[in-house]
């Protein structure tokens, strides 16, 4: 099951709306996957800085001076906005992997959800209304986003395995279906040096676009290649600094609806996840093709490429 939405914004007067409209969408989706939710949100970037959102069971006592005792092992200064179990750190945009490395030895306990310049991911066990309270998602402002519901089916019930999953800058991914070959790939990743911490098979397919785009791969180039190499029935919705893409393997068992007006693209497993967007009513509605990537970004013309046989 699981149920997926995108919203990706071309009119920015409706950015304050963003995390209301992505919300309510993924509400709607409940009964797809009550197990975790979560929700990316690509917002305002921090000049010369890289965010990181983390997750933390002890919140109470792991964000307590994390942010002082983290600048002290970087020598620069780290800002922190607290949000329930979540927190948003701010360091120095080359300063990632060191900071990875320290928050592991003075907060063991705390775990990466997300990094980048402007994406934050908030995502816990529960239904998404409740996940979306917690963290006042209704009230975030931002560009485009997308968000999951999940239904467990090869990993435990856990915040780790909840989606999206992170594993570049601004990059990440939510997924409908099921991968059979993601162990192999994943031995076969981690011998490339890219860092997965979850068996869950979604992040490994999120890690594969990684390393096709550390190696040189657009991200349309990486999404196509994914339908020959990745084994399995999938839905993928990507995120990346500068907009998101959809693709389907060449089954396309997994249901998948899309919506697009003069002021947004929007995604949702089935259209009801899509009725309240306003102007739904003019907007060209269509079921995304098999084997076929789509791509919006606020740089460049949307593109659409159609594998060919």
């Amino acid at each position: 099951m699981c149920g997926i939405v995108g919203l990706f914004l071309k009119d920015q007067s409706l950015a304050p709306q963003l995390g209301n409209m992505l919300t309510d969408m993924l509400i709607t989706m409940t009964d797809r996957g009550p197990d975790s939710a979560g929700i990316a949100i690509y917002g305002a970037e921090s000049a010369g800085k890289t965010k990181i959102t983390v997750q933390s069971p002890n919140p109470n006592t792991d964000f307590v001076g994390l942010a002082d005792e983290l600048g002290k092992k970087l020598g620069a200064t780290v800002g922190q906005t607290n949000n329930d179990t979540h927190t948003v750190l701010e360091i120095p945009a080359s300063q990632f992997e060191a900071a990875r490395a320290a928050l592991a030895e003075i907060r063991p306990s705390v775990r990466i959800m997300s990094r980048g310049e402007s994406i934050e991911i908030y995502k816990e066990v529960g239904l998404p209304k409740d996940v979306a309270d917690r963290f006042n998602l209704n009230g975030m402002s931002g560009t485009h986003g997308i968000g999951h519901t999940r239904m467990a089916t090869e990993s435990a019930v856990t915040t780790m395995g909840a989606h999206p999953f992170n594993t570049g800058p601004d990059q990440c991914l939510v997924h409908n279906g099921s991968l059979s070959n993601h162990n192999s790939l994943r031995r076969k990743l981690h011998r490339e040096g890219v860092v997965i911490q979850t068996e869950n098979d979604t992040e490994v397919g999120a890690a594969y676009l990684t390393w096709k785009m550390m190696n040189g791969a657009t991200l349309g180039e990486a999404l196509e290649t994914s339908i020959d190499d990745l084994d399995g029935f999938f839905t993928f919705v990507v995120g990346t600094k500068d907009g998101f893409g959809v693709v389907r393997d060449p089954i396309a068992c997994k249901p998948a609806v899309m919506a697009e007006t003069d002021q947004y693209v929007a995604f949702g497993s089935e259209y009801r996840a899509l009725v309240n967007l306003p102007g739904i009513e003019d907007a060209r509605v269509w079921e995304p093709e098999p084997s076929t990537v789509y791509f919006w970004s606020h740089n460049d013309s949307p593109t659409t490429h159609e594998k060919a046989a």
